[in-house]
């Protein structure tokens, strides 16, 4: 058994087995609790994302070393509050969450899953389990698989969610609105900066060049972005 990149397996197969693992925990089996009517989803205010995002600065000015990280860092600190001021009116409007939701992974991505053969054999990691809308989970997957070099393959995205939506039927407004809860999300968090800045843990450096260039790219095609979710 072997982990391996979503390349080496089909989408079709990796997105039905998401589908399955949130129907078997839907099904509950006495194993989970009672998974409760309705789920609520803060948004982070515009406030608060750039009250975030000067308290980062200033980090980058006492704790930085001048390095070509804390340059880059600075300077995408100063494009995400611009962006953040143009985008803010095209944030989640709702504190609840449009579809269906149950327990979900929290991490499905390829180092989470070994496979024998063709068939996925075990699901690792399950520190992050707990309540959610599926689309949320369906957004965050297909983020973490297609959106690579800066740009999402919306081709791959829109077979992915096919694949899923034939176990799990998801509403094309429920995909819409988990994704633009996506995207917002990335927005207004700088969670790899908290990990260099507060941590002193530089692990996560490279995802945070990786992620903000395709923040810039998936804001710029946003509507565009959510067809594809839906046309899975």
């Amino acid at each position: 058994m072997r982990e391996r990149r979503v390349t080496d397996v089909s989408f079709d197969r990796l997105s039905r087995n998401l589908g399955v693992l949130a129907a078997l925990a839907g099904d509950g089996m006495g194993l989970l609790p009672v998974v409760p009517d309705a789920v609520t989803a803060e948004v982070t205010s515009p406030e608060q994302a750039v009250e975030k995002s000067h308290r980062l600065t200033a980090a980058v000015a006492d704790k930085g070393t001048g390095s070509l990280f804390d340059e880059a860092a600075a300077a995408a600190l100063d494009r995400r509050r611009e962006l953040i001021s143009k985008q803010a009116d095209r944030r989640p409007q709702q504190a609840t969450p449009e579809g269906a939701h149950g327990w979900t992974h929290g991490d499905v991505q390829y180092r989470n899953l070994l496979w024998d053969g063709e068939e996925l054999a075990a699901v690792l990691d399950w520190d992050r389990v707990g309540v959610r809308p599926y689309a949320e989970e369906v957004a965050r997957t297909a983020q973490v698989q297609f959106g690579v070099d800066g740009v999402f393959d919306l081709a791959c995205v829109s077979a992915f969610v096919g694949g899923y939506r034939s176990v799990m039927p998801l509403e094309d407004s429920a995909l819409a609105d988990g994704v633009r809860r996506l995207w917002w999300k990335r927005m207004s968090d700088f969670w790899q900066l908290e990990f260099h800045y507060d941590r002193g843990d530089f692990s996560c450096d490279e995802l945070f060049t990786a992620d903000e260039v395709l923040l810039h790219w998936w804001t710029d095609r946003l509507d565009q972005v959510e067809d594809a979710f839906a046309a899975g």
